[in-house]
Order: structure tokens, then sequence, then C-alpha cells
């Protein structure tokens, strides 16, 4: 049966040290090439834009009653409309979930 090889405390410190830092270089690299693009502001039509700042006068009025117990639901249904508005709702209130 072979002998194992062996190794002194130092070497041993020295080739976790070296493998460690390989490690966080080659996560910081990766890191740094998987950031996204920021995205482009992307304009919001007119029709979009009012009915935005209907939602947002009507989330001030259940804010300002304010007892906790309301249910505010919002229902659209247009069929057959160029203009969606479903991607510019949520990315204008994304933040509020």
């Amino acid at each position: 049966m072979p002998k194992p090889i062996r190794m002194n405390h130092r070497s041993r410190t020295a080739a976790w040290a070296v493998l460690c830092a390989a490690g966080l270089a080659a996560t910081a690299g990766l890191n740094a090439s998987s950031a996204p693009d920021p995205q482009p502001e992307n304009s919001v039509s007119a029709e979009c834009a009012e009915l935005i700042a209907g939602i947002e006068k009507q989330l001030a009025k259940v804010k300002q009653k304010g007892t906790g117990e309301e249910v505010l639901a919002f229902s659209r249904l247009r069929i057959g409309t160029e203009d969606d508005c479903d991607d510019d709702l949520r990315n204008h209130f994304r933040g509020d979930q």
C-alpha cells in the first residue's frame, strides 16, 4: 500500500489560502460578467398614464379612510384594443407589492 503524502501545517494553510483566493476571484468575475444591462425607460402612453393616475387617486382615497378593512379591486375588460396597459401597470406598481 502506498504511503500518503505528508504535508506540514504551513503547506496546508498556503494551499487553503490559494484555493480561497481563486474561488473569490472566480466568483467576482462571474458576478461582474452576469450583471444585467440597464433597461431603458419605456414611455407610457397617454391612456395608460390616465389609467395609472386614476388608480393612484383611488388608492389615496382608501388610504385616507384608513380603517384597514377595505378591499380595493380593479377590473378592466377591453377586448381588441391596441393599447394594453398591463405591462405599464405592473412596472408602475411593482414597488408597492
